[in-house]
């Protein structure tokens, strides 16, 4: 059997009965001649080996005494209990196993004989260091420490059901001896060590391994202690947020302990929601959970999911609902739900549990067993130790949703900003406490003073145009299939009304062609659904020969818009994907400058990108604010508006529609005020005097170079409109700078603006862009060049 290696430890085990020895050898004096007699038998059958006195590390020996073993141990393991208490002999801590009950013996005959060996689940390596040493200084040194951990051994029984057996120690035959190596510990060597219990090696020096002997043994008693274990490890797997994380693992985990809870290995638990509002069982997202009463579909009714049996017992009184032989039930049901699919599934027993909160049901935990009466009316109320955990996990679950759901409707729909959180959260703070003191509470509004603002657009250029262009095409395209089924009618049928119809389609086909006025698309729209599609379903009716002629046609009616819709899409999802690439580039963006420091930033889709930035002291929670962080904000704007330049003319290639974009942005020197409009859920700027600003943004992508027709933007053009010369002299510093690293080819030219409405003074810089074929390449193109290069 070898002899006794241990993990590194403080104490050098030795088995012993030396100190149980000793009290038979007291025995052996009483007064009681049966108590004496039977010590001195005791006593006697020992008495030639020496050994199991002295201790010995030999675990062969253990073989060799093991009747002598058995004599020395039978007060402490009774004959009469032994096919009812789960007890060993054995070492602290140690997996060293001797002298068990038959019920133990058994125990481990089901769990796979001799190839199985029991260990101490729970007890890393450092823990037994520490665990050992705390032993000493109880022991040894007079100083007890309360560390005490629950052990437990998890073994399998005879039908793969994994039980739980928690372990105490009697140590009373316990003796620790101290070696050359122990050390002498004062009081304040005792407080480091409780001060310190992470670090392993302070522990190792003042507790050399090896410096003490433990000489003895224990007597430990188990207790089955699966239902609580599967109890608490179902409450830790509901509550734990980083274990539903871990996908499949996280469900089959659960799935394990409900079978060491029933005692039944071949249990399989689902969940499924419940939706109040829309009165159905919904699938439950994520972590491998499936669903009985779902099957295959992500959503159902619940009258068509359950019987009216089941449904008065779950939906109405909030009560399990136990179905012992799913065959019988399923014939006396006529093949009715929750019984189909029970029976589709290769269930025979089942147990549906409500999951409720005062009578609100937020789903059901579903059991289901392969076995006839596995699953019953009796074993389904053992779920009551555990449905509260159940349902606190389920509430908070939902909470996290709606707090999720939250999070993206903020995200995706409204604009408060992340750098601007933290006003909101002292708002709500005072919001609660007026409320907790009886006030009526407000929600004040967020104001912040003296902030500098950032406008830029990257815009698709003419995308007005284009948009047209598109539905004429798809109108005219509609108009002559619709012309051809006319025609065919009235070369077969001769009837006048067909002619008239081919005359109205011609003179919309006319109609289109010039112009698009904005309500042709509306008067073709009724004119289709009115007039043509009621002729169109006459003729299908009437003769077949047309039906192959206006499927076709019909095929390629988009069902939402009841139209031709083909080169619409086409622009649609260029559009779709400049934006898209564009977003999603300057929001990636966004990280490295709310890093640099905290600012306001919004960003729109609409025919491009637009964004606003703000940026000044009060914005920044705790900060203090210098005019570097704005100069280097205008700066980052400028080389990212470059950037998503390069990304649209990669792009562009492999869109529908090559659309253009042009780019521009507003520098305006002047500090404002913003305030959260709480109807609109989004910032707007405060006051009469800085509505300028907002006037100027709305305005200035529409204007003309002074004294010509000329637009200000330009594709391949970046734009900087400004009022200031100090602002002039700022962007061009920034423009030289950022030629040096390859963003602009440096041809400059500085424009006035024509006068906007309201607003006059207005100049702009126009920096010609240099665009990277891709990320690799090192060759640069202006954007003429770049055009060139598309072409060819």
């Amino acid at each position: 059997m070898g002899t006794l290696k241990h993990k590194e430890s403080p104490l050098v085990q030795l088995i012993s009965f030396n100190k149980l020895l000793e009290q038979y050898d007291a025995m052996a004096e009483s007064k009681d001649e049966f108590l004496a007699k039977k010590a001195k038998r005791i006593l006697k059958a020992q008495e030639p080996y020496p050994e199991l006195r002295d201790g010995f590390s030999d675990l062969s020996l253990l073989k060799k005494y093991e009747k002598v073993i058995h004599i020395i141990l039978q007060d402490t393991f009774s004959e009469v209990l032994t096919h009812n208490e789960i007890k060993t002999a054995s070492l602290p801590f140690d997996d060293t196993v001797f002298n068990a009950s038959k019920r133990f013996q058994k125990i481990l005959k089901d769990a796979g004989g001799e190839a199985f060996k029991p260990q101490l689940s729970g007890l890393s390596d450092h823990m037994y260091y520490i665990v050992a040493c705390t032993v000493i200084l109880g022991m040894h040194y007079g100083h007890p420490v309360d560390f005490k951990k629950p052990l437990f051994y998890d073994i399998p029984d005879a039908h793969g059901v994994m039980r739980h057996y928690r372990i105490l120690y009697n140590a009373d035959f316990i003796e620790i001896l101290p070696t050359e190596k122990a050390k002498e510990l004062s009081k304040a060597d005792i407080e480091e060590l409780l001060e310190n219990y992470d670090n392993l090696e302070l522990w190792k020096d003042k507790i050399p391994p090896g410096s003490f002997i433990s000489k003895g043994f224990v007597i430990s008693n188990m207790f089955d202690v699966t239902a609580e274990h599967s109890i608490s490890e179902i409450k830790s797997a509901l509550i734990a947020n980083e274990k539903k994380n871990e996908g499949d693992s996280f469900m089959t985990e659960l799935q394990e302990t409900f079978r060491s809870f029933f005692n039944l290995k071949t249990v399989t638990v689902g969940f499924v929601a419940y939706n109040h509002k829309q009165d159905q069982f919904e699938c439950v997202h994520g972590n491998g959970i499936s669903s009985i009463i779902l099957g295959e579909k992500e959503v159902i009714s619940s009258g068509k999911a359950l019987c009216p049996k089941s449904y008065q017992s779950m939906m109405q009184n909030n009560s399990y609902f136990a179905i012992t032989d799913v065959d019988k039930y399923y014939e006396l049901s006529g093949g009715m739900a929750p019984y189909k699919n029970l029976k589709e599934e290769g269930y025979k027993s089942a147990i549906f549990a409500p999951i409720a909160d005062n009578g609100n049901l937020l789903g059901i935990l579903e059991l289901g067993s392969p076995n006839k009466n596995e699953l019953n009316s009796v074993n389904a109320n053992k779920l009551q130790d555990i449905m509260p955990f159940i349902v606190t996990a389920v509430l908070r679950s939902k909470a996290e949703e709606e707090n999720l759901i939250d999070a993206v409707i903020q995200n995706e729909c409204t604009s408060v900003h992340g750098s601007v959180y933290w006003r909101f959260q002292e708002e709500a703070k005072n919001f609660i406490k007026d409320s907790l003191k009886g006030l009526q509470p407000s929600f004040n509004e967020v104001v912040f003073k003296d902030v500098s603002p950032l406008y830029g657009q990257v815009d698709i250029k003419e995308s007005s145009q284009a948009r047209n262009t598109a539905i004429q095409r798809d109108l005219m395209i509609q108009l002559s299939e619709i012309k051809t089924v006319l025609s065919k009618a009235l070369e077969k049928t001769k009837l006048p009304i067909y002619e008239e119809l081919i005359f109205r389609v011609n003179n919309h086909i006319d109609g289109v062609k010039e112009t698009l006025h904005t309500n042709t698309e509306q008067a073709i729209f009724n004119f289709v659904m009115e007039e043509i599609n009621p002729v169109l379903d006459h003729l299908k009716k009437t003769d077949p020969s047309f039906n192959s002629l206006i499927e076709t046609y019909e095929a390629q009616i988009n069902p939402e818009t009841q139209s031709y819709y083909d080169h619409r899409k086409n622009y649609d999802q260029s559009v779709m994907a400049i934006n898209q690439k564009l977003s999603s580039l300057i929001d990636k963006k966004q990280e490295d400058a709310q890093a640099m420091f905290p600012h306001y930033f919004e960003r729109y889709k609409t025919d491009g990108i637009e964004h606003n930035m703000y940026i000044g002291e009060s914005i920044a929670e705790g900060g203090n604010f210098s005019s570097l962080y704005l100069n280097n904000l205008r700066l980052w704007q400028l080389q990212v508006m470059c950037e998503m330049e390069n990304t649209h003319y990669a792009l562009k290639p492999k869109l529908p529609v090559p659309l253009d974009v042009a780019s521009l942005i507003l520098v305006y020197n002047t500090s404002l005020s913003i305030r959260f409009r709480m109807d609109e859920k989004r910032f707007d700027v405060d006051g009469t005097y800085n509505a300028r600003y907002e006037i100027i943004k709305k305005r200035i992508d529409k204007s003309y170079v002074k004294g010509t027709n000329e637009r200000l933007t330009q594709t391949g053009k970046m734009v900087i409109v400004y009022s200031q010369k100090s602002d002039e002299l700022e962007y061009l510093r920034y423009i030289k700078f950022l030629k040096s690293k390859g963003y602009f080819t440096g041809k400059i030219e500085i424009v006035e603006l024509e006068g906007l409405q309201g607003v006059a003074g207005l100049k702009a810089i126009r920096a010609e862009i240099l665009y990277t074929k891709d990320k690799e390449s090192e060759k640069t193109y202006t954007y003429d060049d770049l055009m060139e290069e598309l072409k060819a």
